[in-house]
């Protein structure tokens, strides 16, 4: 199947490059726009992919159409999608508060719509993507874009009236990590630390103990719990950190950021 980005900033080039390093073959199939012109010739060249002239020119040309836009220039790209689209392709939204209704309302009736909600880890390869559907959308359609997104990272499909809680949980959360990180490598620095190496330490620390969460499948509370010798260091810093209310302003920031999320929605 040929797939179709319109829009080619950090987000699309993303998915872009990770796919074609999982499947270095594919470049053939697939197409770009981008309104800066220069951009999308720029990946024309270094990756081999097509660089169409128009949004016309890419909905013709693509069985997947991936939104890679920001939601501020729907209105004046969706008409363009929904005057070439049909119900034999499928779409597809990467843009936070953009519902499966409203992408619905610019066009036929049976067009397939499928919801991604990803994140800025998959710039690295790294990243966690939620995908919702409508019922228009085909197996076929559907495995293709789990198997786009696989490449950048993990994906799941949810009901879409989980995606405010995926907004918070992963979507928005990579920026919580990065404020722990850098508050893990102030404290290290305080202690007499070089900048640089804490840094290191803080960011080598976390990226252990999310793979440990993931590949042991054992619950966080256990993983802790065997760091915590009795009388010990780690159990100090848990009880310090609770003190200070931790756990409980992580979760006030996910409801925080999944509130801010439905209220875009509407």
């Amino acid at each position: 199947m040929k797939i179709g980005f319109i829009g080619t900033g950090n987000m699309g080039c993303a998915i872009i490059k990770g796919y074609l390093t999982a499947n270095p073959k594919k470049a053939d199939f697939i197409y770009v726009y981008n309104h800066h012109v220069e951009k999308a010739q720029t990946l024309q060249e270094e990756l081999g992919i097509h660089n169409t002239k128009s949004i016309k020119e890419l909905v013709d040309n693509s069985d997947i159409v991936v939104l890679a836009v920001k939601p501020n220039t729907f209105e004046q790209v969706m008409p363009q999608v929904a005057a070439a689209i049909t119900t034999q392709k499928t779409l597809v939204s990467i843009a936070a508060g953009v519902s499966i209704s409203y992408l619905e309302g610019f066009m036929l009736r049976g067009v397939g719509v499928i919801r991604v909600m990803p994140n800025t880890p998959s710039l690295v390869g790294e990243g966690m993507a939620s995908v919702s559907r409508n019922k228009a959308v085909c197996e076929e359609a559907f495995t293709k874009v789990l198997e786009l997104f696989s490449s950048i990272g993990m994906v799941q499909e949810i009901s879409e009236s989980l995606i405010d809680a995926v907004v918070g949980v992963s979507g928005s959360s990579p920026a919580y990590a990065y404020m722990f990180i850098e508050a893990l490598a102030d404290g290290a620095v305080a202690e007499g630390m070089q900048r640089k190496q804490a840094y290191q330490f803080a960011a080598q620390a976390v990226l252990g103990a999310a793979k440990m969460v993931l590949e042991t499948g054992l619950h966080p509370g256990e993983l802790k719990d065997q760091v915590c010798s009795p009388a010990g260091t780690t159990i100090e810093a848990v009880r310090s950190l609770e003190k200070s209310r931790f756990r409980s302003s992580v979760m006030e920031a996910v409801h925080i950021c999944a509130e801010k999320s439905k209220n875009m929605s509407k």
